[in-house]
């Protein structure tokens, strides 16, 4: 019984996970698309069909999130979305909108998980349970309430971590587009030659990593007590 939870556990972390993925890089590709930019459009990934995606970046799609489901109880991976390095230098601020799109997705996802977790717990279906990413909530009776209810906790965590990471403002993730809109001059140009120096590029991942782990406990917390308000005396 217990591999049985296991598994149904697995299939519903795996199928929010490319949910979540697919809806970040779809937002990217389809932002370049409608900016100009049709390198996202020549490779097929202006679509919510998790296939391109998945042929694009299997390891990141595939091996790394089952492997890290075995590990750890929960499924962290990547995809990739190519464009014009060309267009990104001639219209740097398309560009960032185009890259701010996919973390902008992830919020949206997690406030539309939010909402269905907020409009369960009204009519009697779900009851808090907060035991961890995968169990925000639970079905009061069991059975099919108590699948869809990890599904929407799995939605919710999942897709604020995604958001909350990738803006983190250093290369190579999405954050470091926020400095077209916050930056000017000379400030503006330093910031974009440092993302660019290889030396960053190469630590980037390693530093956004332990910079979420300072920051993401405390950000999480808060949107649960935004999640519940009202909901505890």
């Amino acid at each position: 019984m217990e591999n049985g939870i296991r598994v149904q556990e697995a299939i519903l972390w795996y199928t929010v996970f490319v949910v979540s993925i697919v809806c970040h890089e779809a937002a990217h590709a389809f932002a370049a698309f409608y900016f100009g930019d049709r390198t996202a459009h020549e490779h097929g990934l202006v679509t919510l069909n998790p296939i391109p995606h998945i042929q694009r970046s299997p390891i990141g799609m595939v091996a790394v999130p089952l492997l890290s489901f075995i590990a750890n109880g929960w499924m962290i991976g990547w995809a990739s979305t190519p464009y014009d390095p060309y267009w990104q230098r001639a219209y740097p601020k398309k560009a960032a909108l185009m890259g701010l799109a996919g973390p902008a997705t992830n919020l949206l996802l997690a406030v539309l998980a939010g909402v269905l977790i907020r409009l369960g717990m009204a009519i009697g279906a779900f009851t808090p349970e907060l035991s961890g990413f995968t169990s925000i909530v639970q079905g009061v009776n069991g059975g099919l309430a108590n699948g869809i209810a990890m599904l929407l906790s799995i939605l919710f965590s999942l897709n604020l971590l995604l958001c909350v990471f990738n803006l983190i403002p250093i290369t190579p993730l999405d954050g470091t587009a926020l400095a077209e809109f916050i930056l000017r001059g000379q400030l503006l140009q330093t910031y974009r030659a440092a993302m660019q120096h290889p030396t960053v590029q190469i630590f980037g991942l390693f530093a956004a990593w332990y910079i979420i782990g300072a920051i993401y406990a405390p950000i999480y917390l808060f949107a649960l007590r935004v999640l519940f308000v009202g909901f505890f005396n």
